[in-house]
């Protein structure tokens, strides 16, 4: 049976695991195929539930890649979270209109959070406003994501710090180039056990036999 990623639930029997995209109504959200999200509660509620702060009047957006893996209990807070801290005080009477309504709203965006291609979130991480995740990254459980994480690296803590990378940095450069989540999935499907292996040499040998 082909894989087929317009399906919601890809495992048979399954329900606390889905296919995320399909789960999405929000324009600002944007999900790549093949990410899954599980949680025992279901998928129905994320936007809601795991999306926090995300007011239209705002604009920012989430965007998560392709193959993502992320565990129960994930959260995004959004830009909506964040009050302005140009004045003496942070309160933000505007949003409560009457006699308020003629005051600015200072905010302290910090733009879209995106995150990567092949990232694995463990179980209640927190991601703060407009950080970018790098493609290939680990966030280690109860994690707070505070900072950009760079690409195929391993963090955890609160906040997040950088444990160790993945890879040297040749292999991450070829596995950034290389690009294998935008293949077809004959392709990974022939080539999975190149990805699944680790091994770098092979990997180096692959990308010359592509040349």
């Amino acid at each position: 049976m082909k894989i087929n990623t317009t399906t919601k639930y890809p495992i048979n029997g399954i329900t606390r695991l889905g296919y995320l995209k399909n789960f999405i109504t929000n324009p600002n959200i944007i999900v790549g195929e093949h990410t899954y999200y599980d949680d025992s509660n279901g998928l129905d509620n994320f936007e809601t539930n795991n999306v926090l702060y995300h007011f239209d009047f705002v604009g920012d957006k989430l965007i998560i890649g392709k193959f993502c893996q992320i565990a129960t209990g994930v959260k995004f807070i959004m830009n909506g979270a964040n009050h302005g801290q140009q004045g003496f005080t942070t309160y933000p009477f505007k949003v409560f209109g009457g006699e308020f309504a003629d005051l600015p709203l200072l905010s302290d965006n910090k733009g879209d959070t995106i995150i990567g291609n092949d990232v694995w979130i463990g179980n209640d991480v927190t991601f703060m406003p407009g950080v970018k995740v790098g493609d290939g990254a680990i966030i280690a459980s109860k994690s707070v994501v505070t900072r950009d994480v760079p690409a195929y690296t391993v963090v955890g803590g609160n906040p997040a710090q950088i444990i160790r990378k993945r890879f040297d940095d040749e292999a991450i450069e070829q596995l950034l180039n290389l690009k294998w989540w935008d293949w077809s999935v004959e392709k990974i499907a022939e080539h999975g056990e190149l990805l699944l292996d680790a091994n770098t040499s092979k990997l180096a040998q692959f990308i010359k036999s592509c040349k």
